[in-house]
């Protein structure tokens, strides 16, 4: 039920946005407007003021504003009020609207979320320097050491580990170029991406690299295993066993799986390397040593302004990555796989909304940021590609007739098809009982 009411509020809010876009536009240019829906037919409940009825539709999958004289093919009094009585730069004002309205959603949504607040790693800021390269990774194969600098990533310079990760989190299963820097000296390699650990159903890129980074202890429980073994609060953890420990859940994961038994840990106290034999306890059925250990990371408290401007920065990144992976979705650089579509955003939805107000107002950010970007694409059917078509006229210096029109909607109405067809199929392989009856995956 959390799921279904948090995809409902995610996607209405986002609908309403942008059809409130189109609404006031269409207000501001004297544009009569008949009817503003959320939602689609048929109409469940419904009022009139003055001469648009607004109302509200029983399938909760999008909405519309329709308006006097919009379509060729409606009943046209030639008055002054209609859609198509309009000049080219008021129809533009009324089309843009509604995609500038999601993009201005994803800005407000994103400067809220980080006024409240933002905790990353200490690391995610700083160069992409490898710390540890996993055994048998495609990094390992591929002959990155630890101590190089990744400067680029298929020609995309990154110039911290938050772009690393998601350069390569956004082409998985894929062979990409990577440029180090070693000794002085710049090199390129040939890597081909696996899917992430962990990901789920989520197609996530990885090469088995890691930051030169570690967890420590925040805390030790007196009389609990860790105490008995000598660990002190504040020991940088470095290895179990010999096998690097980067981050803080790796070290839950190993004391997790070896109730019972005795781990080496490599310590790091007061600058001093150590090596600490460690009995581990049993809590239930798992490894348990009574100590608290978390990653080192930095929270930042931005005020209002800052806010602002970083809410702007990120959604600027964010756009890029968004026509980064158009782009590659046309050269087949990026998988098709990463497209999502209704049944995943429901399933995010509500994650999300599990976690708290913050984490659903990011996803809302994202998609309205997605679904702004998107709708200008020059694709007829969508509002980009009525202004593509408008723009076309404008340089022939004449309107197109009706029948061309219809075959460019078409033609969009096909492409747009295809995409759905896509992301509903990639959601279906997302659902494992759905997958488990698709033979030929």
């Amino acid at each position: 039920m959390t799921t279904l009411l948090a995809f409902l509020f995610v996607l209405g809010v986002l609908v309403f946005v942008h059809e409130l876009g189109h609404f006031l536009a269409a207000k501001r240019v004297g544009i009569r407007v008949l009817k503003f829906q959320l939602g689609f037919n048929p109409t469940v409940l419904s009022f009139r003021r003055g001469d648009t009825e607004y109302g509200v539709g029983a399938l909760p999958l999008g909405g519309y504003v329709k308006m006097a004289g919009e379509n060729p093919d409606d009943e046209r009094t030639g008055q002054a009020d209609e859609f198509l009585s309009k000049s080219k730069w008021q129809r533009f004002q009324v089309l843009i609207m509604g995609p500038t309205m999601n993009i201005l959603l994803a800005f407000v949504l994103t400067a809220i979320v980080l006024f409240q607040g933002v905790e990353k790693g200490a690391y995610e800021d700083q160069p992409p320097v490898v710390g540890v390269v996993a055994a048998g990774s495609p990094a390992a194969r591929a002959d990155v050491r630890s101590g190089d600098r990744i400067v680029s990533v298929q020609d995309h310079a990154v110039g911290t580990w938050e772009q690393f990760f998601v350069a390569i989190g956004s082409r998985p299963n894929r062979e990409v170029t990577l440029v180090l820097l070693r000794d002085g000296q710049e090199l390129s390699r040939k890597v081909t991406t696996v899917q992430l650990a962990g990901a789920g159903r989520l197609e996530i890129g990885d090469i088995g690299v890691l930051p030169n980074v570690h967890p420590h202890l925040r805390s030790i429980t007196p009389g609990d295993p860790g105490d008995k073994s000598g660990l002190k609060a504040g020991d940088v953890i470095v290895a179990t066993d010999g096998q690097p420990v980067t981050f803080h859940w790796q070290l839950r994961e190993t004391i997790a799986k070896h109730p019972d038994q005795t781990i080496t840990l490599s310590v790091l106290r007061d600058g001093v390397a150590r090596s600490i034999p460690v009995a581990v306890g049993k809590h239930g059925t798992v490894g348990w040593l009574g100590v608290i250990p978390v990653d080192d990371n930095v929270t930042i408290k931005p005020g209002v302004a800052q806010a602002i401007g970083m809410s702007a920065q990120r959604n600027v990144e964010y756009g890029g990555l968004i026509f980064q992976t158009l782009w590659g979705l046309l050269t087949r650089e990026t998988s098709p796989r990463q497209l999502m579509g209704p049944v995943a955003i429901a399933q995010l939805s509500g994650e999300s909304a599990q976690l708290g107000w913050m984490s659903l107002f990011s996803l809302m950010a994202m998609i309205s940021l997605n679904l702004g970007i998107l709708n200008l694409l020059p694709i007829p059917v969508l509002d980009g590609g009525h202004i593509f078509i408008m723009g076309l006229e404008g340089l022939v210096r004449r309107d197109f007739s009706i029948r061309v029109k219809e075959k460019m909607l078409l033609a969009g109405l096909v492409v747009l098809m295809m995409l759905m067809v896509t992301v509903i199929y990639n959601d279906l392989t997302r659902i494992s009982w759905i997958e488990r009856l698709m033979p030929w995956r």
